[in-house]
């Protein structure tokens, strides 16, 4: 079961005991801090760390043609979570 924006912000407002639409303003402004610093490190304490990285040119196939062709190097975000987030999942 994936885990949507819509039920990320029912989740913040029942816990947090606010409006929908201020849980909702608090996720999206979380999501832009994260998609305007993505040359920089972001951590969260006892959460993990968004890094940027950079994915490598390499090569991609076609798998009904066997074709090759050059995928290009892009910029990604990894996220590494925090011993206490794998504790948790572990």
């Amino acid at each position: 079961m994936s885990l949507g924006k819509k039920k990320i912000v029912n989740n913040i407002s029942s816990k947090a005991q606010i409006s929908i639409k201020e849980s909702s303003s608090i996720l999206e402004s979380f999501l832009f801090h994260l998609k305007n610093n993505k040359n920089k490190k972001i951590k969260i304490f006892n959460f993990g760390t968004f890094s940027p990285h950079v994915s490598p040119n390499r090569i991609g196939r076609n798998p009904r043609t066997k074709q090759e062709h050059e995928i290009k190097s892009m910029k990604k975000i990894k996220f590494n979570s925090s011993s206490n987030i794998k504790s948790i999942l572990n």
